[in-house]
C-alpha cells in the first residue's frame, strides 16, 4: 500500500518489558486499517524496559477517525502494558522557546534552519538575560524577551521565562548557549523537557571554560554535547554528541571557533530529533530513533 495520503501518526512508548508488546501494537494496527510506514524498538536487557517508535496512517474504513480516535483506540493497550505512551500527528509542529545569552552561533543556526523550513518545529520566542540577540531574534520574526538575572531575582526569572513558554504554548525549552545553570526546582518542572548544548564532549571538562582547559591538557579531539537538563549540572541523559580532530597548533581561540560548528550542528540534530519524537529516556540515557 503506497497511495494512501491521510494523516499520518507517531506512537512512542517505553514500558517494563514483556511478551506480546509488539504484537499487540501491530495487531490492533491491522484490525483497524492502519499501515505501517516505519518501525523501531529496543530492549533494554539491564533496565528491563522495552522501547517503541511507530509511524502509521489509516488505509481503510475501520480506521479511527482523528488523532482523538487514534488515542482512545490505543487506550486499552497502553493501559494493559502500563506504557509511557505519547501519540502525536506526525505533521504537528512542537513549540520551542530558545534561550540564549550572548552568543549567537546556535541560535543563528537554530533560526535559520526553522526560518528555511527545514526544522520542523514553532519557535515562539526568544528569552535572554543580555540584550544582544534582540535585533538577531526580531530579524527573524521571533518575540524577544530580555530577562535579567541574580541571585537576588533568579527566582522570579525563572517564573518569567515559563510565563513566556505558557503564553506562547511552547512544550520545550531550548538552552542555546544560555550561559546560565538552571535551579534545581525549573530543572525539575521541565524535566525532559529542556535540552542544553554543553561545549564538550561529556562527561568530559564539565562546567565553565571547557576549551581552555582542554588546551591545557593538550586533546587531540574536541566535541558538542546535547542533553536534557536535570538538577545535576551537565549530567542530564545525552541525546547527541560530535567531535572534530585538533592538534598542537590550535591556541584556545582556534578550538572555541572550530566548536561553535560543531555545537551547531549537534544541537540543532537533537531538536530535530526531538521534535519528531525520536528521543526516549532510559533512565540516565536516552533511546534516539533515528
Amino acid at each position: 500500500m503506497t497511495g494512501g495520503s491521510g494523516p499520518a501518526y507517531v506512537l512512542t512508548f517505553s514500558c517494563v518489558d514483556a511478551v506480546g508488546i509488539v504484537a499487540a501494537v501491530t495487531g490492533l494496527l491491522a484490525e483497524r486499517d492502519g499501515f505501517i510506514l516505519d518501525s523501531q524498538q529496543y530492549a533494554d536487557l539491564d533496565s528491563g524496559r522495552f522501547f517503541m517508535r511507530v509511524e502509521f496512517r489509516g488505509e481503510g474504513p475501520r480506521f479511527p477517525d482523528g488523532l482523538a480516535g487514534v488515542q482512545d483506540a490505543f487506550a486499552p493497550i497502553i493501559a494493559r502494558f502500563q506504557m509511557d505512551a505519547r501519540i502525536s500527528d506526525r505533521t504537528a509542529k512542537p513549540r520551542f522557546v530558545i534561550a540564549v545569552s550572548q552568543g549567537s552561533h546556535c541560535l543563528n543556526d537554530l533560526l535559520h534552519r526553522w526560518s528555511t523550513g527545514n526544522l520542523a518545529i514553532d519557535v515562539v520566542g526568544v528569552v535572554s538575560n543580555h540584550e544582544a540577540q534582540r535585533r538577531l531574534s526580531e530579524w527573524h520574526g521571533v518575540p524577544f524577551h530580555y530577562l535579567p538575572v541574580s541571585d537576588a531575582n533568579r527566582a522570579e526569572q525563572e517564573s518569567a521565562i515559563l510565563d513566556v513558554m505558557a503564553r506562547g504554548g511552547a512544550e520545550y525549552l531550548v538552552l542555546a548557549r544560555y550561559m546560565q545553570v538552571l535551579s534545581q526546582d525549573l530543572s525539575a518542572q521541565l524535566a525532559g523537557r529542556c535540552i542544553n548544548i554543553h561545549h564538550s564532549f561529556l562527561p568530559g571538562f564539565k562546567g565553565a571554560k571547557p576549551y581552555h582547559r582542554a588546551h591545557e591538557r593538550g586533546v587531540k579531539l574536541i566535541g558538542a554535547t546535547a542533553h536534557f537538563v536535570t538538577s545535576d549540572l551537565d549530567e542530564g541523559p545525552i541525546i547527541e554528541q560530535a567531535v572534530e580532530r585538533v592538534d598542537h597548533r590550535d591556541g584556545v581561540e582556534e578550538l572555541i571557533r572550530i566548536g561553535r560548528d560543531t555545537e551547531a550542528q549537534v544541537l540543532a540534530r537533537a531538536v530535530r530529533w526531538v521534535a519528531e519524537q525520536r528521543v526516549l529516556i532510559d533512565g540516565r540515557k536516552t533511546v534516539v530513533f533515528r
